[in-house]
């Protein structure tokens, strides 16, 4: 009997351990919900966490937005060597890909873009593009410098040819003024009344060759205009992640988001995800107290 106490007392102490740690954890999630006796809400409930979700979210929030995604975490972590490589590598394989891309421009955007889009960024392409076009071409006064070249071309051909002998360029020389004055009065007209619509037609027919050419024709055998945009776009990554990402974090409270997505989590919810992150750990704290009550047996057998 002596004998069979010396191994019960550490063997209860164990289980008893085991037990109770295994019961507190699961006293962190359970309940889920407060559980009343005659009225009376019982001790514990509901669980830890159940009870203080809405406090766990806003230090789990408070901690990831101060700590963990702040503006000198994220802007070292999007600027290191090992992003930037990433970045540049990416863009490498995707021209060497797109090299041997026998899509049209067209098809491949639709990859992207809807069609009801491509449509629009079309329209707006030849639309805005002659509308400049057409204001400048009206305000360059070309119809006076077309004309005036002109008539100096006609004065030039009549001085070296036959009628130069007679003196043709003479009479010529006496009416240039006014049909320069004339003729540019009417290209002036004809450019006001008619350029745009000449040059959207110009445009349109440009655009739609440019969409039907395949891409990989807008690559091959420009490996330096490749190489230089390259390096503007991961100058203008850089740009933004320095200039921009202050802002864009002052305007996304990841505290609050963070916070919310937890409040909105149901508790089988959380628990899941708890356990699946900290399974092990619990498990062995819960052994744990198993070994702390066999030992705490065998000090018992001392007194």
């Amino acid at each position: 009997m002596i004998e069979l106490a010396y191994i019960a007392r550490p063997l209860i102490g164990a289980v008893i351990g085991y037990i109770t740690n295994d019961i507190a954890i699961r006293m962190l999630f359970r309940p889920r919900t407060a559980k009343y006796l005659f009225g009376v809400k019982i001790p514990f409930t509901p669980g830890l966490i159940p009870k203080e979700k809405s406090r766990i979210a806003s230090s789990i929030g408070d901690t990831v937005s101060k700590n963990l995604m702040n503006r000198d975490v994220l802007e070292r972590t999007l600027l290191s060597e090992d992003m930037l490589v990433k970045i540049s590598r990416g863009l490498n394989d995707f021209i060497t890909t797109q090299k041997g891309n026998d899509e049209s421009v067209e098809s491949f955007l639709r990859r992207y873009l809807s069609r009801s889009e491509i449509e629009s960024i079309r329209a707006n392409v030849s639309s805005d593009l002659s509308r400049q076009i057409h204001s400048a071409l009206a305000s360059a006064e070309l119809g006076t410098k077309i004309s005036h070249i002109v008539v100096e071309h006609v004065i030039t051909k009549i001085r070296g040819g036959m009628l130069g002998v007679f003196g043709a360029d003479q009479f010529i020389g006496l009416i240039a003024a006014p049909v320069e004055s004339l003729l540019a009065k009417n290209i002036d007209e004809m450019l006001a009344c008619h350029s745009q619509e000449m040059v959207g037609s110009l445009l349109n027919d440009q655009v739609e060759n440019f969409l039907k050419l395949p891409v990989k024709e807008l690559l091959v055998g420009k490996d330096r205009q490749i190489e230089q945009a390259e390096k503007t776009i991961l100058s203008l990554y850089k740009t933004l992640v320095t200039q921009h990402l202050p802002k864009v974090l002052e305007t996304i409270n990841i505290s609050k988001i963070i916070e919310s997505r937890i409040n909105e989590m149901d508790v089988r919810e959380t628990e899941r995800l708890i356990l699946e992150v900290m399974n092990r750990e619990l498990r062995a704290i819960v052994w744990l107290g198993a070994l702390l009550g066999f030992l705490m047996g065998c000090v018992n057998l001392l007194f």
